[in-house]
């Protein structure tokens, strides 16, 4: 287990979502070994889900790099010790089916086209 505070290096979640986050990263890091950022990771995702609605993502590891689309007031990013978390949720609603995703692509396509 990792024993530092955590550091929010860059975030626009509402503070107790923040909070939420960082606890349930100490929670993870005490259920895993800290080697095991695959579990830990899956542990944060599955109560993000549960708590917060699907389509969560969360990343955790010591050197990684990232380009993402998240939902405004959905991404965290922050540290304990040497250990990085990202945790956003996906731009996309999950309830949506692909023929909708495609169809309201092609509306926004042709009401371009207007202009």
């Amino acid at each position: 287990m990792l024993e530092g505070k955590a550091v929010v290096r860059e975030t626009d979640m509402p503070h107790a979502m923040q909070s939420h986050a960082m606890e349930l990263a100490y929670k993870a890091l005490d259920l895993h070994e800290v080697s095991d950022c695959r579990s830990i990771a899956h542990h944060i995702k599955q109560k993000f889900d549960e708590a917060y609605g699907s389509a969560w993502h969360c990343v955790v590891g010591k050197n990684f790099g990232s380009c993402i689309t998240h939902l405004c007031g959905t991404f965290i990013f922050f540290h304990v010790e040497m250990m990085e978390f990202l945790i956003f949720k996906d731009g996309k609603d999950s309830t949506e089916s692909r023929e909708e995703a495609i169809g309201a692509l092609q509306m926004e396509s042709q009401d371009g086209d207007d202009a």
